[in-house]
């Protein structure tokens, strides 16, 4: 890495880096390589692997095993930050380039809120809802509420599909449409719902809905 750059490395050289050792039978190389191929050599696939799951290759202890998931968060994290610097939402992409980090790696689903003013800047952007592998529970109330306290002008709702296909249910397209509903009559906006899958998003503004 001192001699070529961090850049030059292969995936699997940058993860031997972290986890320093191999086994009697495999280099630290080697290892990598084999737990890139159980993940299809896609660095998505392995940030979904949890701490058991990793500690299943012969050579990964505890240590090794946390040591690669912070090296990932450490990455979310990164790509959060970076986000972060855009305050104004102009486009349905921007909106999926701050909750990507947060959301794609995801086992389970999440619900957020982006509250904006009326320059389609961001107030506030909380969490409003965790669930399970197919669903999580919206309360409009709550939603209303916040947006009242804030002043908000207009709302995006966002959520993840951990099965990675970002295609709006039927739940999806319901939830919607009675949080509008609910929203326009306190004259607030739902600029869009955002479905966030892998490396891809739905946007309902864009298709129309």
């Amino acid at each position: 890495m001192i001699a070529k750059g961090a850049s030059t490395l292969s995936n699997a050289e940058l993860l031997a880096i972290l986890i320093s050792s191999g086994t009697r039978e495999e280099s630290a190389v080697d290892l990598t390589k084999r737990i890139l191929m159980s993940a299809k050599n896609n660095l998505d696939m392995l940030g979904k692997m949890s701490f058991h799951e990793l500690q299943k290759f012969r050579g990964i202890g505890e240590a090794k095993a946390i040591t690669i998931m912070a090296a990932l968060e450490l990455g979310r994290r990164r790509m959060q930050e970076t986000a972060k610097e855009k305050i104004t939402i102009n486009k349905s992409v921007d909106v999926f380039e701050y909750f990507q980090p947060l959301l794609a790696d995801l086992s389970h689903e999440e619900f957020w809120i982006m509250f904006l003013n009326r320059a389609n800047c961001v107030i506030e952007i909380s969490k409003h809802s965790m669930g399970g592998v197919s669903g999580t529970i919206v309360d409009y109330k709550l939603i209303i509420k916040r947006a009242i306290e804030l002043l908000a002008q207009s709302l995006i709702i966002c959520h993840n599909h951990p099965s990675g296909n970002n295609t709006p249910s039927k739940n999806d397209i319901d939830v919607t449409e009675k949080l509008r509903s609910a929203a326009k009559f306190f004259e607030i906006s739902i600029l869009d719902h955002i479905i966030v899958g892998n490396n891809s998003y739905y946007s309902f503004s864009d298709n129309g809905l």
